[in-house]
Order: C-alpha cells, then sequence, then structure tokens
C-alpha cells in the first residue's frame, strides 16, 4: 500500500468568460466504466450544452484520458488534465461543460478558461492524501490505558474504541510508517507486556490544502 492523492467530495464549480459559462463538475471514479457513466450523467443533465469536455485519471494501471469534445485540439480536455496532473490527483474525473456565449475565445483563451473551471472544482472538492493505516488492538490494564491512549495519540494515532471490562481492550488507527517508532516505545514503556494486534490494513484520508 502506497499513500496517493484524491479528491474529498464531489463538487460543482461555473466561470463566465466573454458569455460563455463553464461548469466545471469533479467525482470520485475508479474505473473506466465509472468515468464514462459521469459524463453519460453530465451529458443528460446539460443536454443543450455544445460541449462537455473531460479528463480523469485513475490509479490502478496510471490510467490517463482526456476528449476536447469538438473543441480545437488541445484546447480543452489537456488543459483539464492538467489540473488535475498538477496537484497529483488520481481516482478522479472533471467534466467541464460550456455552453457558448456567442464570442469565440481563440486556443488561448479556451486553454485558459477550461482550466480555470477544473482548478475551481478542485478547490471547491478539496484534496485528501490516502494514507496506509493500520487498525489495531491492544488489552491492557486500567492502569496502563492512561499512558497507551496518550501514546498512540502522541504517534499521531486514533483511538476508535475503548470496551472496558476487566482489563481495557483498545481499538485505534495508526499510521504503517509510524508503527516500528510506536511498537519500541510500547514495548519500552509496559517492559513487554503489552503488544498490538493488527485487525486490518486501510487507507485514511488526510485533508490537504490545495
Amino acid at each position: 500500500m502506497t499513500p496517493y492523492r484524491t479528491i474529498a467530495k464531489t463538487a460543482i464549480a461555473e466561470y463566465t468568460d466573454r458569455r460563455s459559462r463553464f461548469i466545471g463538475e469533479i467525482r470520485s471514479v475508479k474505473t473506466e466504466e465509472e468515468a464514462a457513466a459521469f459524463l453519460e450523467e453530465i451529458r443528460h443533465i446539460h443536454w443543450d450544452a455544445r460541449h462537455h469536455v473531460r479528463a480523469f485519471i485513475l490509479r490502478e494501471g496510471n490510467v490517463r484520458r482526456f476528449s476536447d469534445d469538438g473543441e480545437p485540439q488541445g484546447t480543452a480536455g489537456a488543459p483539464v488534465l492538467d489540473v488535475l496532473q498538477k496537484q497529483q490527483l488520481c481516482d478522479a474525473a472533471i467534466v467541464v461543460t460550456r455552453y457558448f456565449g456567442g464570442i469565440l475565445l481563440g486556443g488561448g483563451g479556451l486553454v485558459r478558461a477550461y482550466g480555470h473551471t477544473a482548478a475551481l472544482a478542485v478547490q471547491a472538492a478539496g484534496i485528501v492524501e490516502m494514507r496506509p493505516t493500520f487498525v489495531e488492538e491492544i488489552v491492557c490494564s486500567y492502569t496502563q490505558y492512561g499512558w497507551l491512549s496518550a501514546l498512540i495519540e502522541g504517534n499521531g494515532g486514533t483511538v476508535l474504541d475503548t470496551v472496558y471490562t476487566d482489563t481495557v481492550t483498545v481499538r485505534f488507527s495508526l499510521s504503517i510508517e509510524q508503527q516500528g517508532f510506536f511498537e519500541k516505545q510500547l514495548t519500552e514503556r509496559s517492559a513487554g507486556s503489552l503488544t498490538p494486534h493488527i485487525v486490518e490494513e486501510r487507507y485514511t484520508p488526510v485533508p490537504v490544502t490545495v
């Protein structure tokens, strides 16, 4: 498992340039089929628009696709894809719909308009870094629980659940890269009496400033 960046949520942004209206919509997708379905959904919603420019990047296979959808070659899809690439995003698709306003924007104007609309959509969606994380459990005494929870949080972990019986069972998440350092501290503090049990591996989203 390796870290990757993607969008935090589905979002929509709009931009107007010389009466042409650009609507950028961004969504999480994991397959080409999902990206195609997203495009068809937008085409259905904005059936009366002239262009539906798209771009997407998939983590699986490092797939990168874009389409100018009738705009001059290189003026639409490529700038939208470039926004995704510059932000190092994957498993994300953007469709920018254009309602023509009657005034030609020229090649440079189209590049700026499509790129800017895509950037606004990314900003509205937000970015998260998906970090590999262990979900773990430790069974400890009530005396140990106080310093154990502090040790978990001090290593950037998050306590997910605590069950109190004759002992205390703590379930928590911790980044994989922090695991070795945490286990060393745990062994030293507990004199080897506590051992974490890994329940599962998963990705945890961490917000990234756009």
